[in-house]
């Protein structure tokens, strides 16, 4: 909370375990405010297997990249404007009501989808469903935040990025579950409504935040909660931590004014806001550009361009990714207030930039290995039914798989039938031709093709992911919900969070056109160029909070922040990272 001491040999996962389980009361807290976190990874991951199906119903979105990346991209929009507006939901009615208002929305949104007769009625579903992950991405995290002690609010706030990877773990298990359930995507988007309906009546059974409470005055109800959170002699401390800062907040607010434009511009003229926030949205933002949601939400496509036709096979070698994204939260949750946010991260991003280099090598390799098109096999399945840019092309006999489905949208390739990797045959895209193809039992690709390194880039995309997930995977959001002083806590999370967001519209809406632009290659050593500026930024901008105190925080940007590689306190009074 505000104030009280700490010691810093129990800022450890075992302590959050000793505290938890002698106060059970705070793990209901986190885990009801965290299943925030599991609409939010379920929405991301269950849209990349729902795609492969909804290309197949309605041949519009099959045809068109554009569609694709905005069926997919729709909620990462709502998401951007319910980040925004829960922000402000979160300061003016509190952290509580806005998880209700997500819940709502995100089922809402659920049913809508699972309905939808044609794919702009799904797109309409998709923003419904990210105006209230957006606002669950930003709340979560701060009620649990602020519901926590500090010794262990690191290890509780990672409960809601174990939720966030085992949601998307959950989403590729339910998409494997309905392959061959009539209605596929439906039930696949519609599932999606039943965790947001639990979070609501357990929500309705909790409490607002004890830090909102006190500051709308009603100090009995905090301290009630405090009293269920703390033992009672660590109470009375917190409660008069709480008043100082608060009424420090209210007498700046009373002068600076309390509306929301406000509040982002006196934000952005304290120079502790500022600090924090050029800390706080660095992070987001290179949490999106290291590619991560390219890989949740296009997994099962990106495991076809490794050379995976199968739809099912796509979909269960992407369950390993999201499973190892989950056994990354557990690490996050055992290591970040023993090891801290900021090396974390560090850490974190190296191994990131050296599994995007190597995996551009390898989608490399195999694009330059891709079996030949044989004339001959093309011609097994009649003239007709040959792809008219391979007929008409030039240079044909030079062509090889990569070149026939780079060619033209109309364009697909039919493995040989003794061996996928000998010369194969480059087909017209279309039902009827992609029946006779799979009569004679060989394998249909239109996103990649058969490739000897397939299996070494779904190695190198686990590798990536268990990366990611330690430290890029929790530690921003745990940095966000520590960084802002208390006033400005929901507008810095708010502003934080749209950053977040719209970082990851941008890398969604174009991941699939990079792909047919620079190849999968390209797009990936893109990435890679993106997360090494983005360590740079974080080893200069971002400061350690592990263990600190808000007030202690607050210090320590007022003061500045000095970046050193590996930091540690050197004392109990020591701000500095």
């Amino acid at each position: 909370m505000e104030g009280g001491p700490h010691k810093e040999d129990k800022t450890e996962f075992t302590e959050c375990w000793r505290t938890t389980w002698k106060t059970p009361y705070i793990m209901r807290l986190a885990f009801s405010a965290g299943i925030g976190g599991l609409l939010f990874g379920y929405d991301t991951g269950v849209i990349s297997g729902a795609l492969l199906y909804i290309r197949d119903d309605f041949k519009s979105v099959d045809k068109h990249t554009w569609l694709q990346e905005t069926i997919v991209s729709m909620a990462v929009a709502g998401a951007i404007f319910g980040a925004g507006f829960g922000g402000w939901l979160n300061d003016k009615y509190g952290r509580r009501k806005s998880i209700l208002l997500a819940d709502i929305l995100f089922f809402v949104g659920a049913i809508v989808m699972a309905l939808a007769p044609v794919p702009w009625v799904i797109i309409i579903g998709r923003v419904l469903v990210g105006l209230g992950v957006g606002m669950a991405s930003m709340t979560s995290p701060l009620y649990i935040s602020e519901a926590s002690p500090a010794r262990i609010r690191g290890a509780l706030v990672s409960t809601n990025g174990l939720l966030i990877t085992g949601g998307q773990f959950l989403s590729y298990l339910i998409n494997l579950a309905f392959t061959r359930t009539k209605g596929t995507w439906r039930w696949m988007l519609g599932v999606a409504g039943i965790p947001a309906l639990i979070q609501f009546f357990l929500m309705m059974s909790l409490p607002e935040s004890p830090r909102w409470l006190y500051r709308a005055g009603k100090k009995d109800e905090a301290k009630a909660i405090l009293q269920k959170i703390y033992p009672a002699h660590e109470v009375e401390d917190e409660m008069r931590a709480l008043e100082a800062s608060i009424e420090t907040e209210k007498a700046d607010e009373d002068f600076l004014g309390g509306g929301i434009f406000s509040k982002v511009k006196s934000a952005f003229s304290n120079t502790v806001v500022r600090r924090g926030l050029y800390a706080g949205i660095t992070v987001q933002v290179a949490q999106q550009f290291v590619g991560i949601n390219t890989v949740m939400y296009y997994s099962p496509t990106i495991v076809q361009l490794a050379g995976f036709a199968s739809n099912k096979t796509a979909l269960a070698l992407s369950l390993i990714t999201s499973g190892l994204n989950a056994v990354g939260s557990i690490i996050s949750m055992c290591f970040v207030d023993r090891f801290g946010r900021r090396r974390l991260m560090i850490f974190s991003m190296i191994g990131i930039i050296v599994c995007l280099i190597i995996l551009s090598v390898l989608f490399m390799q195999a694009s330059s290995h891709a079996p030949p098109i044989s004339a001959f096999e093309s011609n097994h399945f009649g003239s007709n039914s040959t792809c008219s840019a391979f007929l008409n092309a030039p240079g044909a006999s030079s062509w090889n798989c990569m070149s026939c489905i780079q060619a033209s949208s109309d364009c697909a390739f039919c493995s040989n039938g003794n061996n996928k990797y000998h010369p194969g045959a480059c087909l017209a895209l279309n039902d009827h031709v992609k029946g006779l193809c799979r009569s004679e039992r060989r394998e249909w690709f239109t996103k990649g093709c058969p490739s000897k390194f397939g299996f070494f880039a779904v190695m190198l995309l686990g590798l990536y992911i268990i990366s990611y997930s330690p430290g890029m995977g929790t530690a921003p959001w745990i940095v966000n919900s520590e960084i802002y002083p208390l006033r400005y806590r929901g507008i810095g999370g708010g502003i934080a969070a749209v950053s977040n967001w719209v970082s990851n519209l941008i890398v969604s809406e174009t991941f699939l056109t990079l792909t047919e632009a620079i190849g999968s290659a390209g797009t990936f050593l893109l990435f890679a160029g993106f997360s090494t500026i983005g360590l740079i930024a974080i080893f200069f901008l971002v400061p350690e909070t592990k263990g600190l105190q808000f007030e202690e925080v607050e210090k320590m940007l007022e003061k500045g922040y000095k970046p050193k590689l590996f930091c540690k306190k050197t004392s109990e009074k020591s701000y500095a990272s």
